[in-house]
């Protein structure tokens, strides 16, 4: 467990390092306007200064060095133009709570009512609930989440008058943008689980469990489910931190002042520090679910051996 711990921690860091990388070197390829909130008032003389005083006329590996060791440390630099001279790191923890709130209550509503769609459309194949839930995720699949979104604001906002943009006083606000969260998590587990559990239905074990008469409800939740879930396992993780980390789109269509409404943002304010430092930090939430993903689904699935090699023939 320990070895091939090691070994996922490994690859993990050498695929941030890429990211980091790649997007630091990008970024300096960038126009250097985007370091200062003032630039259209100052010289070139003046420019050349700030840049220098910067570090960032420094060889690149300079920067880049330098960049990663305050990044370890959890120095992610300052804005220069969405707040001036202001910590990111502060910023960011400011911003993050809203979208743990969101994402949280999301997942809690998205991941039971995704499982209990699977586990209804796979009970109840060839029926009409199977149907309605099959058409649902074909929607949710196959229609851009754009589309589903804005049919979602005009429904709502006309018929049930709950307001479109967010405000922390008033809790009906909230309504909207959980919903929107909380519903292709639902589709996505809803779909896996039901081909899942029938593809697990049609194996040998079950076929001859219920040759020896073991009771249907026994079956389907002690074998059908427990082995249908597995490989679902290892998404979890990956979703529940990206919900959790804020959907760059819904925050920005609900104006909600949390970690994705903050990315569209500096992105518009061409600030690059910022940008920088949120797509790192947003690349280093999606490896580190992948990474618990692989370890939770170790731990619920023995038959994954960590040390021996599968033989072939």
């Amino acid at each position: 467990m320990l070895g091939y711990l090691v070994k996922r921690l490994l690859r993990s860091v050498i695929t941030l390092f890429i990211i980091v990388v790649i997007v630091f070197v990008m970024l300096r390829q960038m126009p250097v306007e985007g370091y200062f909130n003032d630039y259209d008032n100052m010289t070139p003389e003046a420019v050349q200064n700030a840049l220098q005083n910067m570090g960032l006329l420094d060889p690149i590996p300079t920067q880049l060095t330098r960049f990663i060791k305050d990044f370890v440390r959890g120095d992610l630099g300052v804005s220069y133009r969405y707040r001036v001279n202001y910590p990111i790191a502060k910023i960011v923890a400011d911003k993050a709570p809203l979208s743990l709130t969101f994402g949280g209550i999301a997942m809690l509503i998205g991941l039971p009512l995704g499982f209990g769609l699977g586990i209804l459309m796979a009970r109840s194949k060839g029926k009409w609930i199977a149907g309605i839930g099959t058409a649902y995720i074909v929607i949710m699949q196959s229609v851009p989440l754009a589309v589903i979104y804005l049919v979602i604001q005009l429904v709502f906002t006309s018929l049930f008058r709950i307001p479109l943009l967010y405000s922390s006083s008033n809790p009906r606000t909230w309504i909207l943008p959980i919903a929107t969260l909380a519903l292709p998590t639902i589709a996505t587990y809803g779909l896996w689980l039901r081909r899942y559990m029938v593809d697990e239905q049609n194996r040998d074990y079950i076929k001859l469990a219920k040759a020896k008469g073991v009771p249907s409800k026994f079956i389907w939740y002690r074998h059908v489910f427990r082995n249908a879930v597995v490989p679902l396992v290892q998404l979890i993780p990956a979703s529940i931190l990206a919900t959790l980390s804020g959907s760059i789109y819904v925050e920005s269509l609900y104006s909600i002042p949390g970690m994705g409404g903050l990315l569209v943002d500096v992105i518009k304010r061409q600030d690059n520090t910022m940008v920088q430092a949120l797509v790192i930090l947003f690349a280093a939430v999606s490896i580190l679910g992948l990474l618990l993903g692989d370890l939770l689904m170790v731990l619920v699935d023995p038959r994954i051996s960590l040390t021996a090699k599968t033989r072939t023939r």
